[in-house]
């Protein structure tokens, strides 16, 4: 992976933008690795027609769950957009890094000076999110997915 590093006058803050390369053997994968990013937004149709035109996104609305999946296939980052819940929260996007403990991670970085938005929302059988903001205000949300059931037919080994 490739990174570079660029600085913007605020109110922007520096960013980085990252290429894939090809990894050798002996690269391990980033633990806690980010699993999704989420706009919330206040006119999703709008939003869903923009992105489209822009990046040829292919989008899957889930009319059940008022939220659209951003389709960007296997092994990637996936994306989803939603119709804002706060009318007081700003249109925002919002990664979430994959952890292995909602609850764990969320206390641990409340114990390093984070503010806890949301500690714990179970999302049926996909998962668990939770949503914080570091010290300096940057919002971030957690995912842990749902292990996945056992397969019918399946018998352990007695020892």
């Amino acid at each position: 992976m490739v990174v570079q590093a660029v600085e913007l006058d605020p109110p922007f803050h520096a960013f980085a933008l990252a290429s894939a390369a090809p990894t050798t053997e002996t690269e391990s994968p980033m633990p806690n690795a980010f699993a999704h990013i989420e706009l919330s937004t206040d006119n999703l149709k709008k939003a869903e027609k923009f992105y489209k035109t822009v990046f040829s996104w292919k989008l899957r609305p889930m009319p059940k769950f008022n939220y659209t999946m951003i389709d960007v296939g296997k092994g990637r980052t996936g994306g989803g957009m939603q119709k804002k819940t706060n009318k007081e929260a700003p249109n925002a996007w919002l990664p979430y890094v994959e952890v292995s403990d909602v609850k764990k991670t969320v206390k641990s970085a409340a114990k390093a000076g984070a503010k806890v938005m949301l500690d714990y929302m179970d999302i049926g059988d996909m998962g668990a999110i939770g949503i914080f903001t570091d010290p300096s205000g940057a919002a971030i949300g957690v995912w842990q997915q749902k292990a996945p059931a056992p397969k019918a037919g399946k018998k352990s080994k007695k020892r």
